[in-house]
């Protein structure tokens, strides 16, 4: 049982990184309808951030963190200006193969050795990891700060949108866009304050993944990214508390997977995940049932 409850503890700080991502996603999805693959790549270059911040400026943990999210929220809203703006009445799919293109480029630019570099770096801590024992199972520091920082940070993102007028612009417009810009809404102004705050969350998931798991690469943002966008249909894709219930699931399942059946199998239960959920509920847990034209 001790040895459950601490890969159930695992599991929980994996799944609070991925709900820091997923929530990215949903956000994206439930204001302009469109999956966003390059946000798993904001994370990585979240990641950088933070590494660069703790590392070459040695900054305090939370000024690093607040670099990561400042400048992650700078590239989101950078993003969203020049490659999916001008796409807006597009067709979807001209805007989701853009996605995969803007996903592409932030890999292989960053690792070019004039930005990031191709090679791993080891992630500094900016203190000494210690583990507190309660009862059978241990936990450490690091956990302590992943549960922390993303309850505070999740907990600040419900506040934003359920309590203050921008958020309630960002709900009017996720609900009918044309409708908000004759109640006096600036459209484009709530577009781009939601790819900044996503990616700034993203920024901050980034940093917590290096600190938990403290080896980074241009190209670590694929499989969390994924990862978290499963998370984010497993809860219902446009949804904030399913994004988060869909995350911490993924982040246990694969977890146990690791520790009962095999390391190499957690990536096909991840994806099967989302092949059940497509077959069985295809609106995710939260998620709502639309009707739409293809």
């Amino acid at each position: 049982m001790s040895y459950f409850l601490q890969q159930l503890i695992n599991g929980l700080q994996l799944g609070f990184v991925y709900a820091l991502i997923a929530l990215g996603y949903t956000m994206v999805y439930g204001i302009v309808r469109l999956i966003n693959f390059a946000h798993g790549d904001v994370f990585m270059v979240g990641a950088y951030l933070g590494f660069y911040a703790l590392a070459l400026y040695h900054l305090p943990f939370p000024l690093a963190i607040l670099f990561a999210m400042a400048g992650c929220a700078i590239l989101g809203i950078s993003i969203e200006k020049l490659a999916y703006r001008p796409l807006r009445n597009a067709p979807r799919i001209s805007a989701l193969i853009t996605a995969i293109g803007v996903s592409l480029f932030l890999e292989y630019f960053s690792s070019l050795k004039f930005v990031f570099g191709p090679n791993y770096l080891a992630y500094p801590r900016p203190f000494e990891v210690c583990t507190y024992q309660i009862g059978s199972v241990c936990i450490s520091n690091i956990q302590i700060l992943v549960f922390g920082v993303s309850i505070v940070l999740l907990v600040f993102l419900q506040f934003i949108v359920q309590k203050t007028k921008t958020g309630m612009a960002m709900r009017a417009v996720s609900y009918d866009k044309d409708t908000a810009k004759l109640m006096g809404i600036n459209v484009d102004y709530i577009i781009s304050v939601t790819f900044g705050i996503g990616s700034a969350l993203a920024g901050a998931g980034g940093v917590l993944y290096g600190i938990a798991y403290p080896q980074i690469h241009p190209f670590m943002g694929i499989m969390p990214g994924l990862k978290a966008f499963v998370a984010a249909v497993l809860g219902g894709i446009g949804s904030i508390p399913g994004a988060m219930i869909g995350a911490l699931i993924m982040g246990v399942v694969e977890t146990l997977c690791s520790a009962y059946i095999s390391s190499t199998m957690r990536d096909a239960f991840a994806f099967s995940i989302l092949i059940i959920v497509l077959l069985v509920k295809p609106a995710g847990i939260l998620g709502k049932k639309e009707i739409e034209k293809v």
